[in-house]
């Protein structure tokens, strides 16, 4: 048993150790969500709309890998829930294209790579943590959350359609591998250099 734990509690104030921490916790963590659900809003409003797709070359799958690699996966996860409900409730955080909002931009032709995003994150953030922190480990984690993207926004745009299969995978995943490489690349690189310096820093 640990030190702190077979400590007598000497006086009123070692009951409030407890509660103040785990305060402490969850106002920490409540920041974390909002300020990345913040994070993917700005993103997704830096898109180029295609005139072949109805899915446009958006930066918010970059936010999604981003919190992946820097997260936790639970907290991943629930920051792109939350992000996810707040566009839901008709706040401007989705992109402007295409031009709905609150659900029915949610379930819309982009509603695939949208509800993927909490699993995307929550899997890249998994794999990152176990296999290591260096630039390679993240970028295959990344790769692999982007890859979950891209999957899931074809399958919806499938189904919203009825496309064949090889005009899905021409309006929704070709136009967008190399600019998700390059998400990728860019995401692990800020990773990696953010865990050296923390190595220096200690």
């Amino acid at each position: 048993m640990s030190k702190e734990l077979s400590a007598p509690l000497n006086s009123a104030s070692d009951f409030e150790i407890v509660p103040v921490a785990r305060g402490s916790a969850w106002l920490r963590s409540g920041g974390m969500v909002l300020g990345g659900s913040a994070l993917v809003a700005l993103c997704a409003h830096v898109a180029l709309p295609l005139y072949f797709t109805p899915v446009p070359l958006s930066l918010a799958p970059f936010a999604v890998l981003l919190l992946g690699l820097f997260l936790s996966p639970r907290l991943a996860s629930v920051t792109l829930a939350a992000y996810l409900a707040e566009g839901a409730l008709g706040l401007p955080v989705f992109g402007p294209t295409p031009a709905f909002s609150g659900m029915a931009h949610l379930l819309g032709p982009t509603g695939g790579y949208l509800l993927s995003y909490p699993l995307a994150a929550g899997l890249i953030a998994f794999l990152v943590r176990r296999t290591g922190r260096g630039y390679v480990p993240a970028f295959l984690s990344a790769a692999a959350g982007s890859l979950v993207i891209l999957f899931c926004g074809a399958l919806w745009l499938a189904v919203l359609t009825h496309a064949p299969a090889q005009s899905v995978v021409t309006m929704a995943v070709l136009p967008f591998l190399p600019g998700d490489t390059l998400k990728v690349a860019a995401a692990a690189g800020l990773a990696a250099g953010w865990v050296r310096l923390r190595r220096r820093t200690e």
